[in-house]
């Protein structure tokens, strides 16, 4: 991320990139600020988004190289592709309002007539050139025979797209207000995208509802088609998945599971993170420690605030 990304050979420094990917680094040198941005970004939101769950993301960590949780065609797999490929798409948009990207600046005007109350200006986020852009990055690897089977890239590209529709879906009406004393009498309106922890979370929507697909022969080509009887087409922005994940309780090194002994728990929660369902029924143990923090603040005029020290003691539930 320190990287000046001002000259062509630091397209090197990224390992993992496929022929694609890394001609567009070498013709896009301005663009990879963004795209690295984005894949920390994917990083750190996918592990918060999945904190309280058997499977929290940590798997990503090792990318490029990734294990068989994420390149089997799972429903984690499902949920990181399309995150990413946002992820890509959202922090481009978002560079080519911020002015720091030479090849674009905000997105268009709205083409809907204006309400009465406000006007369209300010400079919105160039969701358009940021989706293009995404594309061209995000689907690079898709083309690779080396990457998997035809009917994992037929789902990663699926995922992606939807990915991508969730953000487009997502842009929304921002407005700033102004008139005397903040009466906002008159307010100028922009077309802006979310934060990417916003897009997580309607991902994860899609994760608990995604469907289970084959790669079968329709006519002269192959489609994903649902599994089950009964179940209408698959929406674009559908999250699908090819293969059932393990239920994460035990490490397996070929699953792709790191199990969850030693995560901690809640112990009073009935979801995902309480300690009957993370635990799989093996119990935990139960950890005293002591916790010093900041407390009976007093804010002394002008202008600091001085803390007192104290010291409690917290109960930490960790699976065995």
């Amino acid at each position: 991320s320190g990287v000046a990304w001002d000259e062509s050979h630091h397209c090197r420094l990224l390992a993992g990139l496929v022929p694609d990917q890394f001609q567009m680094c070498w013709r896009n040198l301005e663009l990879m600020h963004s795209i690295v941005q984005a894949a920390s970004e994917t990083k750190s939101i996918c592990q918060k988004t999945f904190a309280g769950m058997r499977w929290n993301c940590s798997s990503i960590r090792r990318a490029p190289s990734l294990g068989p949780d994420l390149l089997k065609g799972t429903r984690e797999s499902a949920f990181v592709h399309a995150l990413a490929a946002a992820a890509v798409a959202h922090s481009i948009a978002q560079a080519c309002a911020s002015g720091s990207l030479p090849l674009c600046s905000c997105g268009s005007v709205p083409s809907e007539v204006p309400g009465p109350d406000f006007r369209w200006g300010g400079c919105g986020d160039n969701l358009r050139y940021g989706l293009q852009l995404g594309a061209a990055f995000a689907d690079g690897p898709l083309k690779s025979s080396k990457l998997g089977t035809q009917a994992v890239r037929a789902m990663n590209a699926h995922n992606n797209a939807a990915g991508r529709q969730v953000l487009s879906e997502s842009l929304d009406t921002k407005c700033k207000c102004h008139g005397v004393s903040g009466s906002c009498s008159v307010k100028t309106c922009w077309k802006g995208l979310p934060s990417l922890g916003e897009i997580a979370s309607e991902l994860k929507a899609k994760y608990l509802a995604a469907v289970r697909v084959s790669h079968r022969r329709v006519g002269h080509g192959r489609q994903l088609k649902p599994t089950e009887t009964g179940i209408g087409p698959v929406k674009e922005t559908d999250l699908v998945y090819l293969i059932n994940s393990p239920d994460y309780c035990m490490p397996s090194v070929p699953l792709g599971s790191l199990g969850t002994q030693d995560r901690e728990c809640n112990k009073t929660s009935a979801g995902s993170d309480g300690c009957d369902l993370m635990c799989c029924g093996r119990g935990y143990n139960t950890y005293t420690e002591e916790v010093v923090e900041r407390c009976h603040c007093k804010y002394h005029w002008c202008c600091y605030v001085v803390c007192k020290r104290c010291r409690r003691l917290v109960e930490r539930y960790v699976c065995k």
